[in-house]
């Protein structure tokens, strides 16, 4: 039983001394491998390892992230107001090891067994030179599998500058990565948050994102997220906006080569002019969207750049790929898209169907015939006495017959196909070009 004893201390002995030095290196290609994942599947920022001074129980690493053109550069860009993008220097200090002793002399160390534990710090270089360091500290753990989590923690801060002032609450953010980093998890909180700039106050209150992705296999993701907002507000500007709440949860996957998914969306415009509070309602089904020509479509898109901003312009060269995906066929369906003011709700709901044709030999007429669809609007006659009070040719719509009482509202039923449409069972042939 001592010998048995002695032995099992020998091995604790081992693990603790001898491993860090063997681990530190995976510890290191783990943490590269998934900042390059990040960047690639980004596609707009490149991440270089700058130094990695490696010891035996723990080891120093800087990266460098540089944002390539496109959306987030040019969103960092508008904020920053300048063309000299700064760039955002990651410091990290690992504690490596099967068991981290080290890692205990500092804040929410852990002696949970991995490859390693770590703790970072952020910093802006501007195009100076000059650097300024960033509130928030990222507590990040290697599992022996390779599985990397990562807590952004930060405290309750104001920081102003040039009459600009910024205030936020607490921020909690949890991302985690396999080891192959293709898939990951994620689930934060932003309490609050409040920008004065320029004279006027950006107010984010109560935000939570979290949800977990994966990768189909056609260069996308795939997965749930959940989104909550209690409420944002822009105040100062000639037409003060408070939005909220607002949520939404969708989920999407792939089987067979076709895409599919769901999402459930609703959101509050508080105090509209003339209106009130307006609120948005919407349950979407999709399914049978050939993935192959998504992965094809969303390539083609991220590859425009900033003309993307420019329908007339985008068209051009999305259109083969865009001819593709609706060749493939899809159905698209909003079983809720209903719209709510003091007087009521409007509610509709959407069926459309895209029948699979022959890509090599499509035009736009012949999506036409493809096509099938089916809608349903009911809007109650408090809501329509107050649209058209506020526009009387809206009675217009009610006397050509697209809208016909029933009760205590207004309802229309249309329905499209092979070019014929019909209304409230009227037909109405549309010429095709």
């Amino acid at each position: 039983m001592k010998k048995s004893i002695v032995i099992l201390f020998f091995v604790l002995a081992t693990i603790v001394v001898i491993s860090p030095g063997i681990v530190g290196r995976l510890a290191e290609e783990s943490v590269d491998e998934n900042l390059n994942w990040a960047a690639q599947e980004s596609r707009e920022v490149v991440v270089t390892s700058q130094k990695f001074d490696r010891g035996w129980f723990s080891s120093e690493g800087q990266h460098r992230v540089e944002f390539l053109d496109g959306d987030i550069r040019d969103a960092l860009m508008a904020m920053h107001g300048t063309d000299d993008l700064p760039v955002l220097i990651i410091d990290t200090h690992i504690d490596h090891g099967l068991i981290p002793v080290t890692s205990m002399t500092r804040d929410k160390g852990s002696l949970a067994p991995g490859l390693g534990s770590a703790v970072s710090t952020l910093k802006i270089e501007k195009a100076d030179g000059e650097t300024v360091e960033m509130p928030g500290t990222i507590y990040s753990s290697l599992g022996l599998t390779g599985y990397l989590t990562s807590n952004y923690v930060l405290e309750a801060g104001t920081y102003s500058k040039d009459g600009n002032t910024s205030t936020w609450g607490p921020v909690d953010i949890v991302v985690s990565t396999d080891a192959g980093a293709t898939a990951f998890e994620f689930d934060g909180t932003i309490d609050a948050l409040d920008v004065l700039r320029n004279g006027e106050t950006m107010s984010l209150k109560g935000l939570r994102v979290s949800g977990e992705q994966q990768s189909s296999g056609f260069g996308f993701m795939v997965g749930d997220i959940d989104y909550e907002l209690e409420s944002m507000s822009l105040i100062g500007g000639a037409t003060p906006v408070t939005i909220g709440p607002m949520s939404l949860g969708a989920t999407t996957s792939v089987n067979d080569g076709e895409t599919a998914g769901k999402a459930s969306f609703s959101m509050t415009v508080a105090d509209t002019p003339n209106v009130g509070d307006v609120g948005l309602a919407m349950d979407i089904t999709m399914a049978g969207v050939d993935a192959d020509a998504l992965q094809a479509f969303i390539e083609a898109a991220e590859s425009l750049g900033p003309t993307a901003a420019d329908p007339a312009m985008a068209l051009g060269p999305l259109e083969p790929a865009l001819k593709k995906l609706l060749a493939g066929g899809a159905e698209l369906n909003f079983d809720k898209f209903n719209m709510s003011i003091p007087q009521g709700t409007i509610e509709t709901t959407i069926n459309l169907l895209v029948k699979e044709s022959d890509s090599a030999d499509f035009e736009w007429t012949a999506l036409l015939l493809a096509t099938e669809a089916e809608a349903s609007i009911r809007i109650p006659e408090a809501v329509m006495d107050f649209i058209i009070a506020m526009n009387p040719q809206a009675n217009a719509v009610v006397g050509m017959g697209y809208l016909k009482k029933s009760g205590d509202a207004y309802e229309m039923d249309a329905a499209y196909k092979k070019g014929l449409l019909t209304i409230n069972g009227a037909p109405m042939p549309i010429p095709l070009p």
